[in-house]
């Protein structure tokens, strides 16, 4: 069958589920000519939901890197409990909340420390634009940078994030779980910072920050980890415990500098347990939305695939193998498997150990291969999730069985900021 008629899997009938919603995936998008991106809408609205229910009741705040499209973000942020947006650059902070067409956002934290002078002084010398954005500093050093290359108002300081590093750090100091991010670590650190920022002319301190990729981040199922899945699991336990402790008492010795607006904490796959830490007043939140394939890993939430793209198939080397036109749509991280795109229908389709997912062809081995003609499709779930809207221009929403509408990523609306 041709790229028209969609992909078909033996036995998709009797898989029903999964299988049955990429069918609707494939009608709906028939006309399309891959490669293309497509978001289930369905499955994203459930997700916030499923993301709400896990926050118990605190605000999660969006983080934009996770979706890069602006309609996407829109529509997350119209659903109950989404409040706030967590930026990557402070560029896509002024863009996202400017004064022209594209500003409708009106409270940006930029997640990471920024060193673009030219964004500092425009956000320094825009009066709305510094009651919209929030940055992030770590260290006496970012202060003296700032300050160095803007003049900040004191009738209109610039606002403040610090960020704690809440990582596990085990013997001393020698081990290292988690992200390496700020150089804040504990309570008199924090506190010393809250000095140092409140002695500071045209700038306020209000909010803290801290990710704990280490529990986040982390992949725990069984499934995923086999044999270090108890391990990781007693690593993230033994962290939650002296975290809730740590950043608690950080919290409090800053909140005797100052009144802080949030104390943001979390990343989707630690949504149930940062949530439960009282010192904690917003959760950060975005992959979950579109739940990309390193989430089949996670015990903590088992969010709806939601994201995903089309390869058509250009070759048959042999039988029981296809070739898809490109797909090495790789993840950041540490290289491995699990940052290589996941082949999710038809069902059963592998990589070749010795090709991977290549930069112009992706070989796929399996059963399936031998029912897939010239031009049908291979839909993949990339690993990550807002990586994938570095890679089109436009995402499709599909709804209830039929394409609702075609929105540009960051990429489309050309933009970026990475």
């Amino acid at each position: 069958m041709g790229h028209q008629g969609g992909t078909r899997s033996p036995g998709a009938a009797a898989h029903g589920g999964a299988d049955q919603r990429f069918e609707v995936l494939d009608r709906a998008t028939a006309g399309l000519q891959p490669p293309f991106a497509a978001v289930d809408l369905d499955a994203f609205d459930t997700n916030a939901a499923i993301l709400r229910r896990n926050a118990i009741g605190k605000p999660l705040r969006l983080a934009s890197k996770s979706l890069r499209c602006r309609a996407l973000m829109h529509r997350a942020l119209a659903q109950p409990g989404f409040k706030g947006i967590l930026g990557f650059t402070l560029p896509e902070a002024l863009w996202l909340a400017g004064s022209d067409e594209h500003g409708e956002f009106d409270d940006v934290v930029v997640a990471y420390p920024t060193a673009d002078t030219d964004a500092l002084r425009a956000l320094a010398a825009d009066d709305e634009l510094a009651r919209r954005i929030t940055l992030m500093v770590d260290s006496v050093e970012h202060l003296d940078f700032l300050t160095r290359h803007v003049d900040p108002n004191p009738s209109r300081p610039l606002r403040l994030c610090l960020e704690l590093d809440v990582s596990l750090e085990l013997l001393g100091g020698r081990l290292h779980l988690g992200s390496f991010r700020s150089p804040v670590r504990t309570p008199d650190q924090a506190l010393d910072m809250a000095h140092e920022i409140d002695k500071r002319p045209g700038v306020s301190l209000v909010g803290i920050m801290g990710y704990e990729g280490q529990i986040a981040g982390v992949q725990d199922a069984y499934s995923a980890a086999a044999l270090k899945a108890p391990i990781v699991r007693l690593m993230q336990a033994v962290s939650k415990t002296e975290l809730a402790e740590r950043r608690a008492e950080a919290v409090a010795a800053v909140r005797r500098v100052t009144d802080l607006e949030f104390v943001n904490g979390g990343g989707t796959g630690s949504v149930v347990s940062t949530a439960a830490d009282p010192s904690v007043t917003e959760i950060a939140a975005g992959s979950g939305l579109y739940s990309p394939a390193l989430f089949d890993g996670y015990r903590s939430i088992r969010p709806l695939p939601a994201a995903f793209f089309a390869l058509p198939v250009v070759r048959r080397p042999k039988r029981g193998m296809v070739t898809a036109l490109g797909g090495g749509w790789i993840a950041s991280g540490v290289p491995g498997p699990d940052r290589l795109p996941k082949p999710s229908f038809p069902g059963g389709l592998r990589y070749v150990k010795t090709e991977g997912a290549g930069e112009v062809q992706t070989p796929l081995r399996g059963r399936a291969a031998d029912a897939l003609a010239i031009g049908d499709r291979v839909w993949m779930r990339h690993a990550k999730a807002g990586e994938l809207a570095e890679r089109v221009n436009t995402i499709h929403l599909v709804q209830r069985g039929e394409v609702v509408d075609e929105v540009p990523t960051y990429r489309g609306e050309g933009r970026a900021f990475v």
